[in-house]
C-alpha cells in the first residue's frame, strides 16, 4: 500500500533533479579525460587505415565516425573541411556503410580526413557511440577532451569545438 507512493515521489524527484542539470541536451560520456580506445577499422579505398599510434601521435585532432547514408553527416562536411584546411588533423571513421558509397560521397563533397578507415560497429561500440555523426577532440596524448553527438553546425564549432580544440593544444 505504501510501495506505490514512494515510487511516485522517487520518480519525481529524479525527474525535477534532472529538469535542472546544467546543460539537460548534453548526452554524458565516460571518454572525457581518458585514453582514446583502441583503433579498430579496415581500409577504405587504397589508403592504408589509420591505427592507435596516429591517436596518440603528437597535436591535437579530431575523430570523426560518419556514413554517407547519414543526412546530418552531409550538412556537417562542409564545417570538417574548413577545420582540415586550417591544419587540424580529422580521422574519419566510416560506419556501417557501403565501401563504394562511402568513396562517393567523398569524391562529391571533398575528403577532409588525414586518414580514413572503415568500421563495421566494433569501434563505435568501444568509444560509445549513439549514432553518426559523432565526433571526438582527442590530445596529443591520446585523451579524449571532449566528445560532440550530432552533426557540428557554425555555432557548435564556435561554442563547444574551438574552446576544445584550444585546451588540447
Amino acid at each position: 500500500m505504501i510501495l506505490p507512493p514512494v515510487i511516485f515521489v522517487g520518480l519525481a524527484a529524479l525527474f525535477y533533479i534532472g529538469m535542472y542539470r546544467e546543460d539537460p541536451d548534453t548526452l554524458p560520456s565516460a571518454m572525457i579525460g581518458r585514453e582514446a580506445p583502441a583503433v579498430q577499422v579496415t581500409a577504405l579505398g587504397p589508403a592504408a587505415p589509420f591505427d592507435d599510434a596516429t591517436l596518440r601521435a603528437p597535436g591535437v585532432k579530431l575523430l570523426n565516425f560518419w556514413a554517407s547514408w547519414c543526412a546530418p553527416c552531409r550538412a556537417e562536411h562542409p564545417l570538417l573541411e574548413e577545420l582540415a584546411a586550417e591544419g587540424i588533423p580529422i580521422l574519419g571513421v566510416n560506419y556501417k556503410d557501403d565501401p563504394a558509397k562511402a568513396l562517393a560521397f567523398l569524391d562529391e563533397l571533398g575528403d577532409p580526413f588525414a586518414a580514413i578507415g572503415a568500421d563495421s560497429g566494433r569501434m563505435a561500440l568501444n568509444w560509445g557511440v549513439y549514432g553518426v555523426p559523432e565526433t571526438y577532440v582527442i590530445d596529443g596524448d591520446g585523451k579524449v577532451v571532449l566528445r560532440f553527438a550530432g552533426p557540428i553546425t557554425r555555432a557548435e564549432l564556435d561554442r563547444t569545438l574551438r574552446p576544445a580544440i584550444e585546451a588540447a593544444r
